[in-house]
């Protein structure tokens, strides 16, 4: 789940998450030799500050004009992934990359200039940390990076697992680990021969990718890539990792009680030979190829009782027989119904919303904005069941997010920080409640489930809400260790096992080898997606919901709020989002929420009853991994 609306926060071969650019500027003469466009800069513009501010507009309009047809390119590849388009992405991302590193470089000079204004002071800001993916000045090493990114993105579109020996597709194994009627036998198959086939094939060009982009990263100041990636978060990268392990731990011990709870279900489900009654949990027992949702399993640990919700998502999506474009309707009525203006036309008409039968693609879902302005698109492989029925919901939050800035400089055509990005649509997806299925009449008033179904509904949400945390915190740990060199590249896959035993609790279903590369089976760690938004988006839209209800007077259970068809919401929602990143995060999180921290409260308040209820349900069983 990503988005793509070209400004500027993220690497070429991630261009679904935003065109984070990077190669030497070329203002006057467009795209003269590298060198002689270094030397004109400061001539062109002189380092003062109407020469800063005259430089910040060139690189925009630069960016503005170079965006469009990279957008049009890297669709074009996203969606079918061939040698021609393969090599088209290639080539416009080494350009991009020169782009923005030259940028980048010369926007440092400009910064020390004093007396700017402080709009041009962010924008330069912005430029110096904002290259995702940075190449060094010397030859062909942006074309060199370019081309590892391109390959790695392709090598994981194209990527295979088995199941009972025959050859499965990335986007049907995922479907298959949350297919209760699996063996742990092909579980533990599915999953090593996904990470052994995706991931061990990368760690070469992995190693070496890394390599360059630090020097990139160092030749613009930065101790590494990971420093740099800390950086665009308004405070020091080093305030910025410890505000996120302060959030952790507000959510941890609500993490290890579900943990705990689950493991001792999975062990009566199992047995002591498949999962153990102490310790890690076996990952490929939680319905999802990387244990970062466990909602698949769902029907294996829900509570006697409360444990039938009384409706099932996914039968209410069958019984009404809604095709991919129905349900992506479904999610643009929500957005009407907070007074947002319909879905243009070219929407509909754009958008891959299931996976061609003819071709391969990147079924990974993502956002798109191909012009800035009103080019919106969803690019999806839609199957009729919840999980992406709230995953469209997810993706038109961005969607209506880049459309509410889309009257922003160029520079701050994203959101205020990452996090928030991912957390609209999801915030939105907290409000599909019972109530709110009988309100848009997919579900009967006599199918509400009663207030005894609470602890049902909770730990429902929590498999995935809750279970998804400690993965989305460790998955940038993890890369920050490679780019700082804390961790080499011989011990690249045991670290990766090491973390997710530390943070997450899980254990993998077979030894992995020395030489593997298992996060390489992750599509955002190919695709160089920095993934510490998701973690902040899942408290981010907690935060969010919680305003939002309070907002439309909402004074019962927290959990059962549902805004749909409150206006008086959309309009102070849309006072945030059409910000973008014009002002610091804390800014626009006080323009909709009154705080100005981010936090994990939320989260804790609204699943409060069924912490409840898991410490009842663990009581005289070990805590803990």
């Amino acid at each position: 789940m990503k988005l793509t609306n070209l400004s500027l926060k993220a690497s070429a071969a991630a261009l679904a998450i935003s065109l984070c650019a990077a190669s030497a500027p070329a203002f006057a003469e467009a795209h003269e030799e590298a060198g002689a466009s270094e030397a004109s800069a400061e001539t062109q513009f002189p380092l003062t500050p109407e020469g800063a501010a005259d430089f910040v507009a060139a690189v925009e309009a630069e960016y503005a004009e170079f965006s469009v047809t990279f957008g049009h390119v890297s669709w074009l590849q996203a969606t079918n992934i061939n040698h021609d388009s393969n090599t088209l992405a290639s080539q416009y991302g080494a350009e991009l990359t020169l782009m923005g590193v030259g940028f980048a470089t010369e926007a440092a000079k400009y910064a020390e200039v004093e007396g700017l204004d402080p709009d041009v002071a962010r924008k330069l800001n912005m430029l110096r940390y904002s290259v995702g993916l940075p190449a060094p000045a010397r030859d062909g090493a942006a074309e060199e990076l370019s081309q590892i990114a391109t390959d790695l993105g392709a090598q994981y579109g194209q990527g295979r697992g088995t199941l009972n020996g025959e050859e499965i597709n990335g986007s049907d194994i995922e479907a298959e680990m949350g297919n209760l009627e699996r063996t742990p036998e092909e579980l533990a198959e599915m999953w090593a021969s996904w990470h052994d086939n995706v991931g061990a094939p990368m760690r070469e060009d992995y190693t070496r990718m890394v390599g360059i982009a630090n020097e990139g990263a160092q030749e613009l100041g930065f101790d590494d890539l990971g420093t740099m990636w800390r950086s665009g978060y308004d405070m020091s990268p080093e305030e910025f990792a410890a505000e996120t392990e302060r959030m952790w731990q507000e959510v941890k011990p609500l993490y290890v009680a579900l943990h705990t709870y689950v493991r001792r279900k999975l062990n009566e489900h199992y047995g002591d030979e498949v999962q153990s009654a102490t310790g890690p949990i076996r990952a490929d027992l939680l319905g999802n190829m990387w244990a970062q949702e466990w909602g698949n399993i769902y029907p294996l640990v829900a509570p006697e009782g409360a444990g039938d919700i009384g409706y099932d998502l996914t039968d209410l999506i069958t019984e009404r027989e809604l095709d991919a474009v129905e349900m992506t309707r479904v999610g643009e009525q929500f957005f009407s119904s907070l007074g947002f203006e319909p879905l243009p036309d070219t929407f509909w008409e754009r958008s891959q919303f299931v996976k061609p039968a003819d071709r391969e693609v990147v079924c990974h879902a993502s956002a798109w904005n191909i012009d800035n302005i009103d080019d919106l698109r969803i690019k999806m492989c839609i199957r009729p069941n919840a999980d992406d029925f709230i995953t469209i919901h997810h993706e038109l939050g961005h969607n209506y997010y880049q459309r509410a800035y889309n009257n922003q400089d160029f520079l701050y055509l994203t959101g205020a920080n990452d996090g928030f990005h991912e957390a609209i649509g999801d915030m939105i997806a907290l409000s599909i409640t019972p109530e709110y299925l009988v309100q848009i009449g997919m579900l009967e008033e006599s199918q509400v489930p009663s207030e005894d179904k609470d602890i049902g509904l909770l730990l429902r949400q929590a498999m995935d809400k809750v279970a998804f945390l400690p993965f989305g915190l460790l998955v940038d740990r993890y890369r920050w260790s490679l780019f700082d060199g804390s961790v080499a590249p011989e011990d690249y896959n045991s670290a990766w096992t090491d973390l997710r035993l530390e943070y997450q609790g899980i254990t993998p279903p077979v030894e992995r080898p020395a030489d593997g590369f298992d996060p390489g089976a992750k599509y955002h760690v190919p695709g160089n997606v920095s993934y510490t938004r998701y973690f902040l988006a899942r408290l981010l839209q907690f935060q969010f919901y919680k305003a939002a209800c309070d907002q439309a007077g909402w004074e019962g259970p927290l959990h059962r709020c549902s805004f749909y068809g409150n206006e008086e919401v959309g309009e102070n929602l849309n006072a945030m989002l059409e910000l973008g990143a014009s002002v610091p995060w804390p800014d626009a999180l006080e323009a909709f929420t009154g705080e100005r921290q981010m936090n994990g409260t939320a989260m804790v308040e609204y699943f409060a009853p069924l912490m409840e209820w898991l410490e009842e349900q663990n009581e005289g069983h070990e805590a803990g991994w």
